[in-house]
């Protein structure tokens, strides 16, 4: 390899290996990159990262980020979580596995609200842990349901997974959203069909009055009007994916004034919460764009792609390799660090295949899920241990088979790719 090429590969690895933030680290490598790789001057290289800079943070598509963030924090605050507990345990305490379902239908109703994994973990198991623990329930069952099913808040729609893709990529946010769902729903449902064939019947015998199991379920509808109303508006082309993610702040903005729950601390938090994390995404990706434009001027990625096609890799074998590559990478770093870290060369080698971007959005966002399970920085991991208090090698070993299902659904989706692309194309061609 060329010094060009190594150069910012090495820079990158350092700067993250001395824990540096990942904007710092993007901008510098971007920096090198145009100065050394593509020989730009000084000021070349500053007027091209500001114009980059201020394209990019007036993107229309990015809005939605701190929208979808911000219906979710509000959600939040009307006690969503305990209310799809109260509303599921009804629907799901006589199957096999009972309440152990909640942790898998709850995270995928609450990923449609929020759009985080780690927030979708947080919210259900911070109410579901402590009930399946008290009626009795086996803890690897409760503890690698939540962690996996939790990681679905980057697949199931709105994702903000998605959105940053959809922004690296150039490709359709509302495509990305409707590929989401039957891969979403199929890995849900493999989950739950995991439970109820390795799980024992319901330990707990408790039921409620069937007036009060109505009044529960009832009170779910709301939450699923509200998905309805935002989804539904972006798949018949009523509004685009930040104006939906407008209606659904408002609505769940409502939502918490008429249900009483709305104060003026409670309200501070959710709005500081958005700020921070949406600020922190934008950035990211603000970054990657810069870096990715200094990478392309450089020709890294024509470099590494005629280098991997002589390979002759092909489909599987490139996608193979992929998977390896971004499996690891998930031991070490989060979801949004990796797409924005490596789209900008791996993008071309998969046009160069030409498999559909759609496709491959939604195979790397499973990928991402993948490594928010696996040990050492798995971010759901920590999340579901500050929460059960449980060892870290209980939770991963926990997770293993749920890890091992979100792999075959992999092959499955690279075998018959239009379980992926045919609702998107149903839509909106």
């Amino acid at each position: 390899m060329s010094v060009e090429l190594l150069l910012p590969i090495a820079l990158l690895f350092v700067m993250l290996g001395c824990g540096l933030w990942i904007m710092s680290t993007l901008l510098a490598v971007a920096l090198v990159t145009m100065l050394v790789s593509a020989d730009l001057s000084l000021h070349q290289a500053g007027t091209l990262t500001a114009r980059i800079l201020a394209g990019t943070s007036r993107s229309w598509e990015l809005s939605a980020v701190p929208l979808f963030l911000l219906m979710g924090e509000l959600l939040l605050l009307g006690g969503t979580s305990k209310r799809l507990f109260a509303g599921l345990s009804p629907i799901v305490e006589r199957l096999r596995g009972g309440h152990l379902h909640i942790n898998i239908a709850g995270s995928v109703i609450f990923a449609a609200v929020s759009g985080s994994s780690t927030a979708t973990t947080a919210t259900v198991g911070r109410v579901s842990l402590p009930e399946l623990d008290q009626r009795g329930y086996a803890p690897r069952l409760s503890l690698g349901s939540l962690a996996a099913s939790g990681s679905l808040g980057l697949l199931v729609p709105p994702s903000i997974a998605m959105i940053v893709y959809g922004v690296i990529a150039e490709a359709s946010i509302a495509r990305l959203f409707a590929a989401g769902v039957i891969p979403g729903v199929l890995i849900a449902g493999a989950f739950s069909a995991y439970v109820m064939v390795t799980s024992g019947k319901a330990t707990d015998n408790r039921r409620d009055t069937a007036a009060g199991s109505w009044r529960s379920i009832l009170g779910l509808l709301p939450i699923f009007c509200l998905i309805g109303v935002v989804l539904g508006s972006i798949y018949t082309g009523i509004a685009s994916p930040t104006e939906a993610a407008a209606v659904g702040a408002s609505g769940a903005f409502v939502l918490v004034i008429l249900e009483g729950n709305l104060s003026r601390a409670g309200l501070w938090r959710a709005l500081t919460s958005t700020a921070l994390l949406s600020s922190a995404i934008v950035s990211i990706v603000v970054a990657a764009s810069i870096l990715s434009t200094g990478v392309g001027m450089a020709g890294i990625p024509q470099d590494i792609s005629v280098w991997i096609n002589g390979l002759g890799l092909g489909y599987w074998g490139l996608l193979i390799v992929l998977g390896i590559i971004y499996i690891v990478l998930g031991l070490f770093l989060d979801g949004i660090s990796i797409m924005v870290l490596t789209l900008p060369i791996v993008l071309p080698l998969v046009s160069a295949l030409n498999i559909d971007l759609i496709w491959f959005g939604i195979f790397l966002i499973v990928l991402i899920e993948m490594g928010l399970i696996t040990p050492p920085v798995g971010l759901n991991l920590f999340v579901v241990q500050s929460i059960s208090k449980r060892d870290m090698p209980v939770i991963a070993r926990a997770v293993l088979p749920f890890f091992l299902i979100m792999l075959s659904a992999l092959v499955v989706f690279a075998a018959v790719p239009s379980i992926v692309t045919w609702l998107p194309g149903a839509l909106f061609d």
